[in-house]
Order: C-alpha cells, then structure tokens, then sequence
C-alpha cells in the first residue's frame, strides 16, 4: 500500500521562556495566536493551514531548522519590522535567480534573515517574476 503524504499540517519550535516568545510572534510579527497550555508549556499558532507549535525547553538551545515567511513585497515587509524593532542579520537579499523557470515564471528568490528571541532562525521569503 502507497501512502501519500498531504500538506504539512504542524512545525514546532523550541522556546526558552515561553511568555516572550509568545508575545514576539504575536505582537511584533502579528502571527493568528491559537492557544497556550500551560503546562505543559504549549503555544500555537496559524500559519495559513499549518499550524506553528511553540514548546517550552529547559534545554535553551535553539533549533537547526529555519522558518521560511512568504511576503509579496520584501522590502516593505522588511521596513514593518525594522520599524517595530526587530534586528534582522540581513536586508534583503537576491538568493536565487531562476532562469529556467523551475520554481516560477523565471523570476528571482530574495529573503532576509532574522531571529526570535530564542535564537531560531527565520526569514521573510519574496519570489520576484
């Protein structure tokens, strides 16, 4: 029997001190805030049909993995945020010019790079036909 796999429904990111995480992904990037359970130290989100899984961690390291944000005009989501304070390690940036059209109309990826306060890496991501 083939299992197909459908559309990826929940990712979860460590937190260090769950009440400032919270209050980061929501109030600063505006993220749909769901619920908290605490305990067990639990926070969710939405992000579109998937759902971003806030834990708490006593362990204080950050995750490896990287959240990629799709904004239709980069430069000015990235003005937004600078202008209510978050630190980005990059401004906007070409990432990858797709000549062949392999993932669009032929356009250009561009993102910039940015952290929670737990030290988890996100970006804004922008594809430019």
């Amino acid at each position: 029997m083939t299992v197909k796999l459908g559309p990826l429904r929940q990712v979860s990111l460590p937190s260090g001190d769950l009440s400032r995480t919270i209050q980061f992904y929501r109030d600063q990037l505006g993220l749909e805030f769901i619920a908290q359970y605490d305990p067990p130290g639990l926070a969710f989100f939405r992000l579109g049909s998937t759902r971003l899984l806030l834990e708490r961690s006593a362990a204080g390291r950050a995750s490896d993995a990287v959240l990629y944000f799709e904004v239709p005009d980069i430069e000015a989501a990235y003005a937004n945020m600078k202008s209510k304070g978050i630190q980005f390690d990059s401004a906007p940036h070409l990432i990858y010019r797709d000549e062949k059209g392999t993932f669009g109309a032929g356009g250009e990826e561009w993102m910039a790079f940015f952290k929670d306060p737990d030290g988890n890496m996100l970006a804004l991501a922008s594809y430019k036909c």
